[in-house]
């Protein structure tokens, strides 16, 4: 079996009566273009080069697969839990097309592909899994079918495991290392047709420019919202104020999470070149790199249970807490 035999994304219609719904969750926020998918594909090589131990847990799911499964690795990087398990067949994919090229390179069945809108035929694979994917997204809705489209993807009684990072890290000093962010994305975000929508009594994150052409437009608003975190200006966010550090600590879910990428690796190409010069990355001279900010919503214990309540065609049959993560498995009603 091959993987085209699989795909049929282009032949795939939304539901009658959820096209519109559906195109909106389909459409990527701003602050996942810039801090998800621009930061993934300049910093691969090294992301690459540190992603090599296999999480105990996820082994063990892979490992208890019958002979001849077809798996699904939604997310899947550089490809570490392609072929893992010798009898079991995969197919991976991923947002980012120089961490597929990778993967590419190394013998796997992969293709770009984004989580919310997987290109493959209802039930085709025998098990998925979604590796530190879901904290990536934005909103409660593009999450939520992320999920969906996992368990839509794999068979009556098949099998999906999900795992996010947690807000209860298990090192806490890992949290004053992050750079926290006002309130949660809204909807309104997705459309760029309309302007976003301010809460009064707090800041929502900045609407984001994706061009150098918005760098002017960008920097008046920039100049009002400067703050320094570990030496590295971030220009594009607020953080939380000092006066409310202490009851906004105790629900963020919202953060800025940085990647130091060596000098070294930076002078490999050219991307970080440009990075530096529009403001997209920062330099920290103190640790001889190039610092770009991740965008992370970590999650908090039953949120993902929540998440999965109102999809009637699946059941939680596994959760656990693992290495600092949340974990389901499901199993497709």
């Amino acid at each position: 079996m091959r993987p085209n035999d699989l795909i049929g994304a282009q032949d795939r219609v939304p539901a009658e009566g959820n096209c519109n719904c559906s195109s909106s969750v389909q459409s990527t926020p701003e602050i996942e273009k810039k801090y998800v998918h621009r930061v993934y594909d300049a910093i691969a090589p090294h992301f690459s080069a540190t992603r090599f131990a296999k999480w105990p847990k996820v082994a063990e799911f892979l490992n208890s697969l019958r002979s001849g499964s077809v798996v699904l690795d939604a997310g899947c990087g550089n490809g570490k839990y392609l072929g893992f398990n010798p009898d079991c067949f995969f197919i991976g994919c991923d947002i980012s097309s120089p961490l597929i090229e990778i993967c590419a390179g190394r013998g796997h069945e992969v293709l770009v592909a984004d989580a919310v809108n997987l290109p493959y035929r209802d039930n085709f694979g025998d098990a998925a899994i979604s590796i530190a994917v879901l904290h990536h997204l934005s909103t409660d809705d593009r999450r939520r079918k992320a999920i969906e489209e996992l368990i839509r993807v794999v068979r009556r009684g098949g099998l999906v495991l999900i795992t996010v990072w947690a807000r209860e890290q298990e090192d806490k000093s890992l949290l004053n290392k992050w750079t926290p962010l006002y309130e949660k994305y809204t909807e309104e975000w997705v459309d760029q047709s309309s302007p976003p929508v301010r809460s009064q009594s707090a800041t929502l994150l900045e609407s984001i420019a994706e061009t150098d052409e918005d760098a002017g437009v960008m920097k008046q608003a920039d100049d009002r919202l400067k703050k320094n975190h570990d030496g590295v200006e971030d220009k594009t966010i607020t953080a939380c104020s000092n006066s409310n550090a202490d009851e906004n600590e105790k629900n963020q879910q919202e953060y800025f999470v940085p990647w130091h990428l060596p000098f070294h690796r930076a002078e490999i190409g050219g991307a970080s070149a440009a990075a530096l010069e529009n403001g997209f990355a920062k330099k920290d001279e103190k640790k001889g790199t190039v610092v770009y900010n991740r965008y992370y919503h970590v999650f908090v214990e039953g949120e993902l249970q929540r998440l999965v309540s109102g999809i009637k065609s699946a059941a939680i049959v596994d959760q656990f807490y693992d290495k600092s993560n949340w974990c389901i498995v499901l199993e497709k009603l």
